[in-house]
């Protein structure tokens, strides 16, 4: 155990928890081809960190694995940038909608609570209707392939225009719309939105599933940049003692859990991935509404502490520009998602380049 202070939480952190965490939610994150904000942003509010401060860090962890992932998705021409750009139109909407929401709530003292709730239901909601369409899936793969095909009175609206990537001809207002929601829910639950936005763009949307991933991960992008800005310059709530940590530990493990789904049925993922979303879905109920806090906030009573001169700067550069500093917390997250991706190609390409051995037939 070994115990790091948090200078703008305020807080006492174990290094080894919070890596081990992060890497467990990257691992989930490549397993199940979403973000892990819905699970990293509780694990850090159940390790005493304020909600004010999780949903923040925990956006700007998610920035860096979307840069990571978005450019593998660009090497391999899997990314619709039109579509993506219309998503990103209605995000930047719904970001500001979001922080001035989140603000309020947090002036009258509920915004733990809202947070939770938000967790809690949504959470429920949709992992139990992703499992019973992964039931339905695994009952009646025929008529779900039918249904993908079809059309609704979203794709109707005014504003018609065509997506040459995804050969599709529809409202532009549709990916606008989604966008909206994705980045209300990510300014005010510190997640990127995936696990939102991948259902919609494949069942609403009705774009290729190939070009999904990388799309989705291409918006995250830039609504988690935007968040990140807002809050910092808000409350100046950017860690960067917290923030690193995140992105070592869920970078690797998203690696490491995109392996590692190659090997397991895909339908038998999503059935996992509802059931993970329902048991983090009562386990937020139960620390909402039956755990004792009381204990824990006296157990994460800390001495004032001397700061380090990193510690002091940190602390100084947050108070004194947080725009800056959050500037500074995307540079980066960017920076380390782009090294990711970069050494990822790498070992790709020298993968690929191995000499293979020569078949050596006797001369007659």
């Amino acid at each position: 155990m070994l115990e790091i202070y948090l200078p703008i939480v305020q807080v006492n952190i174990d290094i080894f928890l919070l890596l081990f965490l992060s890497l467990l939610v990257g691992v989930l994150s490549g397993l199940f081809g979403v973000g892990g904000g819905f699970l990293m942003t509780p694990f850090l509010i159940f390790m005493g960190i304020p909600p004010v401060y999780a949903v923040p860090n925990e956006v700007n962890n998610i920035l860096a694995t979307s840069v990571s992932g978005s450019l593998t998705h660009w090497f391999k021409n899997t990314l619709d940038y039109k579509m993506g750009i219309m998503i990103v139109a209605g995000g930047v909407v719904g970001t500001f909608l979001g922080i001035t929401t989140f603000t309020y709530f947090d002036g009258i003292g509920k915004i733990s609570v809202i947070i939770s709730l938000l967790y809690m239901y949504l959470l429920a909601i949709v992992g139990t209707l992703m499992l019973i369409e992964a039931l339905r899936t695994a009952t009646q793969k025929k008529t779900i392939k039918k249904k993908l095909h079809e059309h609704n009175w979203l794709q109707g609206l005014p504003l018609r225009m065509r997506f040459q990537k995804s050969r599709l001809y529809e409202s532009a207002l549709t990916p606008i719309l989604l966008g909206l929601v994705v980045g209300f829910v990510a300014a005010m639950m510190g997640i990127g939105g995936a696990f939102l936005m991948v259902p919609a763009m494949i069942y609403i949307v009705g774009m290729p599933v190939r070009l999904i991933p990388g799309t989705s991960l291409f918006v995250t992008i830039f609504i988690s940049a935007i968040v990140t800005v807002l809050h910092s310059f808000n409350y100046g709530s950017i860690d960067f003692f917290l923030v690193v940590p995140l992105i070592l530990g869920s970078i690797v493990g998203v690696q490491l859990g995109q392996k590692l789904g190659q090997y397991l049925d895909s339908n038998q993922l999503k059935s996992l991935f509802a059931l993970l979303l329902c048991s983090v879905a009562i386990a937020i109920g139960y620390d909402t509404f039956f755990r004792d806090h009381s204990k824990l906030i006296n157990e994460q009573q800390i001495t004032k502490v001397d700061l380090n001169k990193y510690a002091e700067f940190s602390l100084k550069l947050s108070n004194e520009f947080p725009f800056l500093y959050g500037a500074f917390a995307i540079i980066i997250a960017i920076a380390l998602g782009i090294l990711a991706a970069w050494l990822r190609k790498l070992i790709s390409d020298f993968r690929n380049k191995k000499p293979k051995e020569e078949v050596k037939f006797p001369v007659k």
